[in-house]
């Protein structure tokens, strides 16, 4: 086959899947990941078989060995295992699609990886955030300025005390937000998995959607959170600015980082399992019980113990 037609095939089938992620209501991130991931996958088959890749061309066998390729080029545990995610996801697609009857992915296991506990924030790193998000509140001179620090203080103290995954927070309207004096709540309607959940608000972050509220002013969307040009603000554009913020606070922070350390802060108060379980909206309490393996600095506060 011309090399042409050969990227031509690669490149349509690559399209189809990312429309069907898109269709599926996956994540953004979920979508690039996956994207990047099949398109990596396909380079590596047409250079071995040399021809482009297609649902019905794809086996078992090509599978294998793509992982054990991976294995040889010592790949992360956790980055096999994405990439078998992301195989897996095109060969449903396939058969969805009626291209293929079986799926050439099943009973391929995955790299066992070591469960290690999820990043966190702690209570310092907590503290150099949430000032310097003060910081960026007092400095605004102009109305924008002032009202992307509000909303970027909102974001992070709503993050932290409701541990929303990005995608529910981006997604939420006005219409999802309930605030009383006493009492607030923010509901999401789908979560992962298509399961919506009721999260309660407490004095913290209702203050802090009250003054978002207030500067957030009549725009052009039903979304809480909304972008300078009063568009749907994004994952990316969130992360973005938790970035920016984190450098400024000498704090590496990332959306899951923030909603991994509301689990950490309730884990330690002694808040059951359960709840913080329902709250997170885990389906499976081994998800959540990640949050009860200790962290390295958990590790090292152990040890001072044997200074005393």
């Amino acid at each position: 086959m011309p090399k042409s037609k050969k990227k031509s095939a690669t490149k349509n089938t690559l399209a189809d899947f990312r429309r069907y992620l898109v269709g599926s209501n996956r994540a953004e991130r979920t979508v690039t990941g996956y994207s990047h991931d099949l398109a990596l996958f396909a380079r590596w088959f047409e250079q071995t078989h040399d021809k482009p890749l297609t649902p019905q061309v794809l086996t078992p066998g090509d599978v294998k060995d793509y992982k054990q390729r991976l294995k040889v080029a010592k790949a992360a545990p956790a980055t096999i295992n994405r990439r078998l995610a992301a195989l897996r996801a095109y060969a449903g697609w396939a058969r969805d699609k009626g291209l293929i009857e079986y799926s050439p992915v099943n009973g391929i296991q995955g790299v066992e990886e070591q469960k290690v506990a999820p990043k966190w924030l702690d209570k310092p790193q907590q503290s150099r955030l949430l000032h310097e998000v003060e910081i960026a509140v007092n400095a605004a001179r102009t109305e924008a300025g002032k009202r992307q620090a509000q909303r970027d203080q909102a974001i992070i103290v709503l993050l932290l005390n409701t541990g929303l995954r990005i995608g529910e927070l981006c997604a939420l309207e006005l219409g999802d937000v309930a605030l009383t004096e006493r009492k607030g709540e923010v509901r999401v309607r789908s979560g992962k998995g298509e399961k919506a959940r009721t999260v309660p608000l407490n004095k913290l972050a209702r203050s802090a959607l009250r003054t978002w509220l207030a500067i957030r002013g009549e725009v052009d969307s039903d979304h809480l959170f909304t972008s300078k040009r009063s568009d749907v603000l994004t994952p990316s554009a969130v992360e973005r600015r938790l970035t920016e913020l984190g450098r400024r606070a000498n704090v590496e922070v990332t959306p899951h980082t923030l909603r991994h350390t509301m689990a950490k802060n309730l884990m330690n108060a002694d808040v059951s399992l359960e709840k913080v379980a329902a709250l997170l909206g885990h389906s499976n309490l081994n998800t959540t019980r990640l949050y009860t393996t200790p962290s390295q600095a958990d590790l090292d506060q152990t040890m001072t113990v044997l200074e005393d």
